[in-house]
Formats: structure tokens, C-alpha cells, sequence
């Protein structure tokens, strides 16, 4: 079973309809004691650093990913799912995130925010997320924030918006990505699917 984390934010409907489409039994996750019966767990979301943190401290999912997480249990993360497994925000000065991945989030600097629209993403050789895809693929992106990983060889692929940017993470059973590959088509099928089948 693939548990969806549902900690009221973000767009959930998208992913699920796009794990429909992959012949996908999922569960939208309303308690974080749900995690138990999932093989594999999908956070997903948009929205606000700090307001996303202490949804995810209220409702204790916070303490129950880092746990998951600390087992090397499959877990992907989207977008804002990517941005909280960091240590801190630009966005949010003073708020904790996950801690999970040590490094920050920062603000793009000298442009137009937030990026919306198609990107081009370049996955590194080792990267098993994007492994078969179309090289340098395209993917949705909506952001006004990227991660800077303190060690780089947690990254996965890189895009660009006025500067070269981390765009996934790997490392052991966790991923995560910055784009939206519910929102990308085929390649972001493609994506879903390979991580489906790790």
C-alpha cells in the first residue's frame, strides 16, 4: 500500500489521480499511526515553509517521517515534501525544518518568483529515480525557493533559473523532488513509475 500524507496542505488530488493512472492502490494519510499499514509513503505539497513545519509538528507527523525515514523505509517527497526534510528556510527565518537532509533553503536571487512553468532537469549518472527517462528531461516546476544540500552527493539532478540549483535528492530509499511529476505528463509518470518499482 502507498500512503499520501494529507496534513491539509498542498495539492493531493493531482498525485492521486496520477497514481490512478499508474494502476496504483493508494491511501490518503489522515494520521500519521496510518503509516504502519504503508509500504511506501508519498509527501506531497505546496505553500509556506513555516506553515507546512507546524502543521506537520501539530499533527506529529514530523516525528513519525523522521523515524520512517531513519529506517531507510521508501518515502518521496514533492515540492514543499522536498523543502522540509531541510534544516531551515529563507522563507521562514527561525523555523525548523525535518532536519533529515542537512543544508538550507534559499530564495532565488535577481529574479522573477516564483518559476513557473517547464524546466529542463539533468539527472546525474547514479541518479535510480530518473534512470531510463529521456535525457535532460522536462518537468513542471512552481517555486520560489530551492535547497543547497550541504553534501552534494545527495544530489540528484540539477535545473536552472538564473543559477545551476539542486532540483532532486537521493540518498538510500529517500527521494525528492522540487518539480511536480503529477504534473508532467508522461516523463512524470515515467518518474512515478520508477519509483514505484524500487
Amino acid at each position: 500500500m502507498i500512503g499520501v500524507i494529507d496534513y491539509g496542505a498542498g495539492n493531493i488530488g493531482s498525485l492521486m489521480n496520477a497514481l490512478r493512472r499508474l494502476e496504483t492502490q493508494a491511501l490518503l494519510l489522515k494520521d500519521p499511526a496510518q503509516m504502519q499499514h504503508c509500504e511506501k509513503i508519498i509527501f506531497p505539497g505546496d505553500g509556506h515553509f513555516a506553515s507546512a513545519a507546524d502543521a506537520l509538528s501539530q499533527s506529529g507527523y514530523d516525528q513519525s517521517i523522521r523515524e520512517w525515514i531513519q529506517k531507510d523505509k521508501p518515502f518521496l517527497g514533492i515540492c514543499i515534501g522536498l523543502q522540509l526534510l531541510f534544516d531551515s528556510s529563507e522563507e521562514a527565518p527561525g523555523a525548523a525544518g525535518l532536519g533529515i537532509i542537512h543544508g538550507t533553503v534559499r530564495r532565488f536571487p535577481g529574479r522573477k518568483v516564483p518559476q513557473i512553468g517547464w524546466n529542463q532537469t539533468y539527472a546525474s549518472t547514479s541518479s535510480k529515480l530518473l534512470e531510463g527517462l529521456p535525457p535532460n528531461s522536462f518537468f513542471y516546476y512552481i517555486h520560489s525557493y530551492y535547497v543547497l544540500p550541504t553534501e552534494e552527493s545527495v544530489i540528484a539532478a540539477y535545473a536552472e533559473y538564473g543559477l545551476q540549483y539542486c532540483s532532486a535528492i537521493e540518498q538510500g530509499a529517500l527521494a525528492a523532488v522540487q518539480f511536480h511529476p503529477e504534473k508532467s505528463g508522461t516523463v512524470g509518470l515515467a518518474l512515478l513509475k520508477n519509483w514505484l518499482n524500487r
